[in-house]
């Protein structure tokens, strides 16, 4: 039998959550690619936000940041991972830029919530509540500004034609994130406290 050492246990705690954050860095690029075109609006359905979400409810706030950065950083660097297989600083300059930006204070948020709600569903779906508030508030604001238009407009394109999706979504992070928590903690021997 091997005896580990906290600083051992620590250590490989610390490379299981970068391999995780890798990991969901991917499936969020993943999601993105699946977009659907709304009429009317340059913001796409994408199944992105739900992987920002089971990365900030699995993973934290931190490591679920730094999920979220490194996909982002993907992105800047020119990689095709924004919806629609964009990649590049012209589609965080662009109108949907905001939605993009809003991703990191909202993971952070939701990690933190999460964590301290011990991961409960309902603890859950109040974080995704809260961070689908900060994305759509940085979203919205930003695509008012880069499309000059009046606030009522930016809701039409950029709010209501994802209310129903975005609920779909945060029910399906909520329900999925305790079992996804769990199987990780007894497949990689992780401590919970994230």
């Amino acid at each position: 039998m091997v005896v580990r050492s906290p600083t051992m246990n620590r250590k490989s705690n610390e490379l299981t959550n970068a391999v995780l954050s890798c990991l969901f860095a991917a499936l969020i690029s993943i999601g993105a690619f699946i977009a659907l075109p709304v009429p009317g609006s340059p913001v796409p359905i994408v199944l992105q936000n739900m992987f920002i979400m089971l990365a900030a409810l699995i993973l934290g706030p931190k490591w679920g940041l730094f999920a979220t950065i490194l996909y982002l950083l993907f992105g800047l660097l020119g990689l095709p991972v924004f919806s629609g297989g964009a990649g590049g600083i012209a589609k965080l300059l662009g109108p949907t830029g905001g939605y993009l930006i809003g991703y990191i204070p909202a993971s952070v948020v939701m990690g933190f919530i999460a964590i301290k709600g011990k991961r409960k569903v309902l603890i859950n779906i109040f974080a995704c509540l809260t961070g689908m508030t900060i994305v759509y508030a940085f979203g919205i604001v930003w695509l008012k500004s880069v499309l000059d238009i009046e606030w009522g407009k930016a809701l039409a394109a950029g709010l209501y034609p994802f209310i129903l999706g975005d609920i779909i979504k945060i029910a399906l992070a909520s329900l999925l994130a305790p079992r996804l928590f769990a199987g990780i903690e007894i497949l990689t021997g992780r401590d919970a406290d994230v």
